[in-house]
Order: structure tokens, then C-alpha cells, then sequence
């Protein structure tokens, strides 16, 4: 099996590191605006270094890696997807919702073969906790994460990464779907001060609160003010059960008082790629996120951070009909999400 990579970032590189460990799969090569990134992955895991997207679908890859940041996504799909190219795609999945709804459908017209890197899923201590909460309606759900600026000159700027709640949060925006149902309604507010970083316009921190369809409540917080990754995670309160969970493991605290369940987010990097790959050569069928789940993580992250932009909550569309837009609750408008 032969993968294509868009991209030769951080993330570009630790899925080419995974895919090449990999028994019957190599790196076919990778395209990047940057030509020394590229020339620097395809030096280390092998491939060709390929001017554009195009000359490298027409080298016949079996899959397409788009690992590219915020602002970028949209053109490579287009591309892959035309192609008819299995694909995956790195989350966020835009840094607009415009775009990642025209990916949506044209994936969805093509019947595509598509995943999404939100790893979490992966972890074993989530199907605990799912299978702790299948007898118990959950009633709160409070997600953090609380982090640093990422050394990159793009994700200081909203228009190019979408902020923190965007680029960060959406990891916990996705598990706090797949553990609590979802959102109806949110209200966010952003601190309305940037980090001092060159050119920074985003919030540094976000607080916002979330509505179920279930009728639970939540809350989300999300910083980017500190020197370090502080905290990245969620608890949830169920009757008599209290849940604590983040990449290296699971708290369950109950009558029996409190146990913890460690979890490896490596083995989720890896896992998250090797069923794509099984996909693919169909050999199994363990894509936990395909680009339509990912569209309602898309959803409910670009609807905080609508909610933060202008202090009014927003409403999400829910079921299978779910639209394009959003709707400002209290005005009784539609909104770009």
C-alpha cells in the first residue's frame, strides 16, 4: 500500500513515522509548500519529494494523508476526492465552515473512504467509559484545555487557525460528543485579549457553556496563556459516578470508592492509523471518525467560537437533517457557524 502525504509538519511526520512501521506500506512521497520540510520527511522515511498535490495523484498513491494546517484545508481534498482516493484528513478539517461542509458532500457524492485524526477515540479508557455510562443518563460534562501557544506563526491568528477552542479543544469537543450525546445550544465569551504573540488575535481564554439534547449541561474552558500543556481533558458526573478522563488514563471514582485506568495516547496515534490502513485494504472496518463525524466536532467548535465572537448563544442543528448554518438562539437568525 503506497500513501500520499500533503504536508511535512509535526504531524506529517509522526504519520509517516507510524505508516512506515508499518508491514506492507511505504511512503509513496509528500508534496509541501515547503520544499526543505518535504525534502526533510521523504530523507527520513523515503518517497518522493512531488511539486504539487496533482503530480503526486498522478503518481497512483492508494491513500492520501492531508496534514495540513487550519487556513490550508480544502483544494488537496478537492483534489483527492476528484481523484477518487481514499483519504485522511487531519483535524481541524477547516478552519471555516463553509469549507468542511463542501468536502462533506463532495465525499459524500463520490462515496469516499475517508477518516479523520481524532486519535482520542482510539484510546481503550473511552469504551470503559462508555460502557460505565450505557445504564447511567449523564447530567454535567466539564472540558478543559488548558495549554500554551504552539510554536508555529500561523495559530496565533483566527483567520488561520481558528483559535484555541478550533485547533485545541476540538479533541475534547469530539469525546465529549461521543460520551454525552449532542449539543443543542452553547454560550461562549472570549476574554477579548490576545496572547502576546506577533500578530495574535485570538481569545486567550474561552469560557462557554453547553446545552444537550439529553437535557445534561456542560462547560468548556480553553486557554492558551501558559508555557506548558497544564491540563487537556473532561469529567463527567453521572448518578453516583464521577469520570475523569485525558490522554494517559481514566479516573472512575464511585461507591467503591477510586480507581484509575492509565492509557498510552501513542497506542491511539497508532491505532488511529492502522484502521484507516486495514480500511483501506479492506481488511477491516474500525474508522471511528469519518469526515462526516468529523463535520459535527466541526460544527460544534466553530459554533463556540461564533458564540464567543459575538456574546450570543448559539444553536446547533441535531439529527440527520443538521444544516449548514447555525442559529443565533436569541435572535432567531441564521449565522455562519
Amino acid at each position: 500500500m503506497r500513501v500520499g502525504l500533503v504536508g511535512a509538519g509535526g504531524v506529517a511526520q509522526r504519520h509517516a513515522r507510524v505508516l512506515t512501521g508499518f508491514e506492507g506500506v511505504e511512503l509513496l512521497g509528500v508534496t509541501d509548500v515547503a520544499a526543505e520540510a518535504a525534502e526533510a520527511l521523504a530523507g527520513t522515511y523515503g518517497g518522493r519529494v512531488f511539486r504539487d498535490v496533482d503530480e503526486l495523484l498522478a503518481a497512483g498513491p492508494d491513500a492520501v494523508y492531508v496534514c495540513v494546517p487550519p487556513f490550508a484545508h480544502g483544494p488537496a481534498e478537492e483534489a483527492v476526492i476528484a481523484a477518487g482516493v481514499p483519504m485522511f484528513v487531519e483535524k481541524p478539517v477547516a478552519v471555516d465552515l463553509e469549507t468542511a461542509e463542501r468536502v462533506a458532500a463532495l465525499v459524500e457524492q463520490r462515496g469516499l473512504r475517508t477518516g479523520v485524526g481524532h486519535h482520542w477515540r482510539y484510546l481503550g479508557v473511552v469504551e470503559e467509559a462508555r460502557r460505565l455510562l450505557a445504564d447511567r443518563p449523564v447530567r454535567m460534562v466539564n472540558g478543559a484545555w488548558l495549554d500554551k501557544v504552539p510554536p508555529v506563526a500561523w495559530w496565533a491568528r483566527r483567520d488561520r487557525s481558528g483559535g484555541p477552542v478550533v485547533e485545541q479543544a476540538a479533541h475534547v469537543l469530539d469525546l465529549i460528543r461521543v460520551l454525552v450525546g449532542e449539543v443543542t445550544e452553547v454560550t461562549a465569551y472570549g476574554d477579548g485579549t490576545p496572547p502576546p504573540v506577533d500578530g495574535a488575535d485570538i481569545d486567550s481564554v474561552t469560557a462557554a457553556t453547553l446545552r444537550f439534547d439529553s437535557g445534561a449541561v456542560g462547560t468548556l474552558a480553553a486557554a492558551c496563556v501558559l508555557t506548558w500543556k497544564h491540563r487537556a481533558g473532561l469529567e463527567i458526573l453521572a448518578d453516583g459516578l464521577a469520570l475523569s478522563l485525558a490522554e494517559d488514563g481514566l479516573t472512575i471514582s464511585d461507591a467503591d470508592g477510586e480507581r484509575h485506568l492509565p492509557a498510552d495516547p501513542d497506542d491511539a496515534r497508532i491505532a488511529v492509523d492502522r484502521a484507516f490502513v486495514d480500511a483501506v485494504r479492506g481488511v477491516g472496518d474500525d474508522v471511528r471518525v469519518p469526515y462526516a463525524e468529523a463535520l459535527r466536532t466541526q460544527r460544534l467548535a466553530l459554533a463556540l467560537a461564533e458564540s464567543a465572537r459575538t456574546g450570543r448563544p448559539v444553536a446547533l442543528p441535531t439529527g440527520p437533517a443538521a444544516r449548514t448554518t447555525a442559529v443565533v438562539a436569541d435572535a432567531g437568525v441564521t449565522v455562519d457557524a
